[in-house]
């Protein structure tokens, strides 16, 4: 490993989060995580880096540039690097490491417990007998779910397939896993189906200060159509998916994915010169959302950015850069 490349390990998960191998928020933060940790302990091995802790500091900030730069959107991705290199802190190299590897498991341990905190949050929403649906893919959303059933309610769900990558899919499969029983439906029927369903549970890819939800393309007219059919919709989200640079007006950039997710060249061929789009997110304004879920409890979307202030103060800082 030269000076400032990054380790295997780090390459393979950037790979695998750029693809979507590594998908959802909770799972990316954490992923990122541990890539920092195997190039810390690959950088304090051998070379240049073993021995300078200035050269180390610049190996950890190309290694949190490298894993940065696969997702723009997944706020839980900086806010996972934040957590672990602002705590790089020591004046050799040992301490350097120690501190990165110490951080990055303290994160992790600190992510496996907010997801089941907030579950039992997302679950007290829920009633027995209540039929919920679902958009996308998402583990937070899962979690509220799974803690309703482990309550001891009866839960079924409506899963929409969630195109053009069909996450849905893997929320319907993870949900008979745990004995929900699912209804699979295309996304254009989720009008018909919501006079079915208790409830919306969504999760979020990120959540702006002003309370606005950055998830799946599809959400936002979900959550409108929900709104005005009388069907209460909630976000459920770890606090790593809260976005701190929107509180210095950011603007949240929405993802573009490759055409070939919708349309094969084949395809695209045959039917001739047509420009074809794929936002990976859209954005549901907070009057569209009932609640807003985390392990701290649930607050009115209007509100949580009293709980961004409180955890992020007033911005966010990029210590993957160069200083």
């Amino acid at each position: 490993m030269t000076e400032h490349e990054p380790a295997a390990a780090v390459r393979e998960t950037a790979d695998e989060i750029a693809t979507m191998e590594i998908r959802g928020a909770a799972t990316i933060a954490s992923a990122a995580a541990e890539a920092l940790a195997e190039q810390a302990r690959a950088a304090a091995a051998e070379g240049p880096t073993a021995s300078d802790p200035e050269a180390f500091r610049a190996s950890m900030r190309a290694a949190g540039r490298t894993l940065r730069e696969t997702r723009p959107t997944a706020v839980s991705l900086p806010n996972a690097l934040r957590y672990v290199l602002q705590r790089m802190d020591g004046e050799g190299v040992d301490d350097l490491r120690r501190n990165v590897v110490d951080a990055s498991e303290a994160f992790v341990r600190q992510l496996d417990r907010a997801q089941d905190d907030l579950g039992q949050v997302g679950a007290n929403r829920l009633a027995d007998g209540d039929t919920v649906m679902t958009h996308c893919h998402s583990t937070d959303a899962l979690a509220c779910i799974e803690a309703a059933v482990d309550q001891g309610k009866s839960i079924s769900a409506v899963v929409k397939e969630t195109r053009p990558r069909q996450q849905g899919h893997i929320t319907a499969e993870q949900l008979r896993d745990i004995g929900v029983p699912v209804t699979l439906i295309v996304d254009s029927a989720a009008r018909r189906y919501l006079d079915e369903v208790d409830h919306v549970v969504v999760g979020a890819d990120s959540i702006a200060a002003d309370g606005g939800v950055i998830n799946k393309i599809g959400t936002s007219g979900l959550a409108v159509n929900a709104r005005e059919r009388g069907v209460p919709i909630m976000t459920a989200a770890q606090t790593i998916k809260l976005h701190p640079e929107t509180l210095t007006g950011h603007t949240v950039e929405i993802e573009m994915r490759d055409e070939t997710e919708v349309i094969s060249p084949d395809d695209r061929e045959a039917i001739g010169e047509i420009a074809v789009e794929n936002p990976a997110f859209d954005v549901t304004p907070p009057r569209y959302m009932d609640a807003i879920v985390t392990e701290h409890g649930q607050f009115p979307p209007e509100s949580i950015v009293t709980l961004m202030r409180e955890l992020f103060g007033e911005g966010a800082e990029e210590p993957w850069a160069e200083p």
